[in-house]
């Protein structure tokens, strides 16, 4: 997103956000970046000898400011103020010189003319790095169709896996973009705000910075949920001197019997919830805001994580504890390796208050997260944050960069990606206590997935804490599962009803794909060949074109390609057309029906929209004509005429294997007519389908109320169940055009019990 849309407050450099600490920066310098300032001189060596950080952030800066001289914001403000105020954040969070340096040149390159090699050339590899970095993040639309969302998502967790850094810089600039909101119009802020809690505050969460998630998720409350967010600052407001009143006495208390016993405490205070917090707690627990007591917390800072245990046992000794309510961090962190104590106590006057204790590195991490894990490389004195293989803090980064080449639907990767940002984790352990994270409600078989896929693949039984479960368990935080294999124990297709990560449901249907790979790859060519025709189909295979499709659609070679299109993870449209785009680039041709084998028949003669005609087939006049059926052909598809000696003209899709050895001199050339928009019931066509789903209660029903959305009659239907095997159900349907069919092909496809679906036709 192109900040310069965005507009900056005209806000004090000391005023602070009710929710935040950190500091919101107006058009005027900073002390820090004045101090920078005025430790250089005009008349320092040139840019690229600078080897001080001061240097280097002033460099920036005074380039940065150069360029955007004349540019304003929304606002009227003068753009740099943007510039100045993510720098400032990126300092505030510890970056070195050459990350506080992108926080100023990271609109250079969308903005002016200058360009990612004149960067480096002034500033090193490293800020160009960055900014570059940044710059591809800012062209990503994170709320497109589900195909290019997918895809923004493989990027920019690439990007992340270079350089942690690269997201660090854009949460800042997304941060100070969403204070500076107001001038924009109602749809635009809404949109951003959107983005910034579905995207950009779980991204901050997952990296543990926790003052930034705070505010993305307060201010884009704010804008999503205008009358809710006011609602709840005026009573957070009108209950702030109880609160207040009442924080005093707890912290009071507390910092009185911890100087008794001698635990070094750094920090007693209280904190109010950010709003968001406490809005989700009311539509969580369906209550009001009246029935929700700990909307602040105490917060103990203290010496050592023993001094943390001696601090916990102060407040259970001073307050009463609240059974369900203690949550240990410190013993098991979270993965974004927040670490902590949390308990809730009963208050002098009846009311809870939650108590949060930790160290000051255990603080410091809670603030600042992967800010404060920054790794530098020795090598070179350069400081890439890479994500490295036995890097704990990275798990979740590098389990979606495994499976970007496993999963090849967009809808499926989408899943992955909400699972690892999203939802809520629960801890168990293995038998030799090791600790696992899974999502809530996992089973069995989402944790044997987790510790290896064969041990996923070959399990067959399960013990939870000793005793004997069934696989579609739900795990519980604490428990302690041991997984039961046999040698020719494999998947069953019923595990996608129960299980929850997308890792075990991706293995399930990847073992599936592969114990019916030949099959598939046959499906796959016979789809492929009838599409395209016999004529030179196996050179076609392996031309380089083909072998491009496939690795552009993220398959290793052809045979996988076809294995996949087989299955119906990809449609076939999608192959022919990168087909037909490949060739063309490399013959460097218009007509690209030329160099692809077509059936040996003449092309079909293509009539205006504009013509008149009553019967839907244009090149039959005044003849007797049917639709043949063994492809079936509909509006929209390219079709043939084949003169036969008993039923007149048969109509056949182009490319149907039984035009193939057909005289050319019983060939006729025909084409759709347009259809008749003067009122009156649009024509349908017969079209026979085959959907392989899994045998469950209700699913025929639900591929049924897709059909009907779309306006398809169905005209017969019939099921085929096989013990432990998919489900068969076939159907004859209505449809009106290609366009219709295909359309809702893939929202029937995108069905989770759905595991494909194939126009079928005479014979097969």
């Amino acid at each position: 997103m192109n900040a310069r849309t965005m507009n900056a407050n005209t806000m004090n450099a000391n005023t602070m956000n009710a929710n935040t600490m950190i500091p919101s920066i107006d058009c005027n310098i900073p002390d820090w970046l004045q101090e920078c300032l005025n430790g250089r001189s005009p008349e320092s060596e040139a840019i690229a000898t600078c080897t001080t950080d001061n240097s280097l952030i002033c460099q920036a800066f005074e380039f940065a400011n150069e360029l955007h001289k004349g540019q304003t914001r929304k606002s009227g403000e003068p753009y740099i103020c943007h510039p100045v105020a993510v720098a400032g954040m990126l300092r505030y969070l510890g970056g070195n010189s050459a990350m506080v340096a992108a926080g100023f040149l990271h609109d250079i390159v969308e903005d002016t003319h200058v360009t990612l090699d004149d960067i480096e050339q002034r500033f090193g590899a490293e800020v160009r790095q960055l900014v570059e970095g940044v710059t591809k993040l800012s062209k990503f639309n994170f709320s497109s169709k589900t195909e290019r969302q997918a895809e923004n998502f493989r990027r920019m967790f690439l990007a992340m896996a270079k350089d942690i850094r690269v997201i660090v810089v854009k949460l800042a600039d997304r941060l100070h973009n969403m204070r500076t909101l107001e001038h924009l119009s109602e749809e635009k802020r809404r949109s951003i705000a959107l983005e910034t809690r579905e995207i950009f505050a779980p991204l901050a969460n997952r990296l543990g910075i926790g003052r930034f998630k705070w505010e993305l998720e307060d201010l884009s409350f704010k804008y999503l949920e205008p009358e809710a967010y006011r609602e709840i600052q005026e009573l957070v407001a009108q209950k702030r001197i109880d609160r207040e009143a009442q924080l005093a006495e707890v912290t009071e208390i507390l910092r009185d019997r911890l100087d008794k016993i001698g635990v070094k405490c750094y920090e007693v205070s209280g904190r109010p919830k950010h709003l968001y917090g406490i809005y989700q707690k009311m539509q969580r627990r369906n209550k009001g805001f009246n029935q929700v007591y700990d909307i602040s917390a105490v917060r103990i800072i203290v010496d050592t994580k023993d001094d943390c245990y001696r601090a916990l046992a102060i407040a259970h000794d001073a307050f009463c504890p609240i059974p369900g309510r203690f949550k240990d961090y410190i013993g098991l962190p979270k993965p974004n390796r927040y670490q902590s104590l949390h308990t809730g106590v009963i208050a002098h006057g009846g009311r809870p208050i939650e108590v949060q204790i930790r160290t000051v590195e255990m603080h410091h991490i809670a603030e600042y997260g992967i800010a404060a894990h920054w790794k530098y490389k020795e090598s070179g004195g350069s400081s890439n944050l890479k994500v490295t293989g036995d890097d704990e803090k990275f798990t979740w980064l590098r389990q979606l960069l495994e499976w970007q080449s496993d999963l090849k639907d967009a809808e499926e990767y989408l899943e992955s990606v909400k699972d690892n940002l999203f939802d809520e984790d629960i801890y168990v352990f293995t038998p030799q206590g090791d600790v696992v994270a899974l999502t809530k409600d996992a089973t069995p078989v989402d944790f044997a997935y987790r510790i290896h896929t064969e041990i996923g693949n070959h399990c067959t039984g399960a013990r939870v804490n000793g005793r004997m479960v069934t696989l579609d368990s739900l795990l519980k935080n604490g428990d302690i599962v041991e997984i039961l294999t046999q040698k020719n124990g494999h998947p069953s297709l019923d595990w996608l009803n129960f299980v929850k990560t997308s890792g075990a449901k991706n293995r399930i249907r990847q073992w599936y794909k592969r114990s019916h790979r030949d099959e598939n790859i046959a499906r796959g060519r016979d789809l492929l060949e009838k599409e395209l025709g016999k004529n030179g189909f196996e050179s076609l295979l392996k031309s380089e074109p083909m072998q491009a499709v496939a690795l552009r659609c993220n398959y290793h070679s052809v045979e996988d390609l076809l294995a996949g299109l087989g299955y119906g993870e990809l449609t076939l449209n999608i192959v022919v057309n990168r087909l037909r785009e490949g060739v063309k680039v490399q013959q460097k041709i218009e007509n690209v029906a030329d160099i692809l084998p077509v059936p040996n028949v003449m092309p079909a003669r293509p009539i205006p929209s504009s013509s008149p005609s009553k019967s839907p087939i244009a090149g039959v006049e005044g003849l007797m004509y049917h639709l043949a059926g063994c492809c079936t052909p509909i509006p929209g598809e390219v079709i043939i005429g084949i003169v036969t000696k008993n039923n007149g003209i048969s109509i056949h899709r182009q490319g149907c294997s039984n035009t193939d050895n057909v005289p050319g001199d019983r060939l006729v050339p025909v084409s759709w007519n347009a259809p008749d928009r003067n009122g009156g019931r649009p024509n349908t066509y017969p079209v026979n389908i085959q959907i392989e789903v899994l045998d469950r209660v209700g699913v025929l029903n639900d591929v049924l109320s897709h059909l009907k959305d779309n306006h398809v009659n169905v005209r017969s239907a019939s099921v085929k169940t096989y013990p432990g095997l998919p489900a068969l159900i076939d159907l004859c349907v209505d449809i009106q055009d290609k366009d219709q069919f295909e359309r809702t092909s893939m929202q029937i496809k995108k069905m989770s019990d759905v595991l494909n679906l194939r126009r079928l036709s005479e014979g097969n």
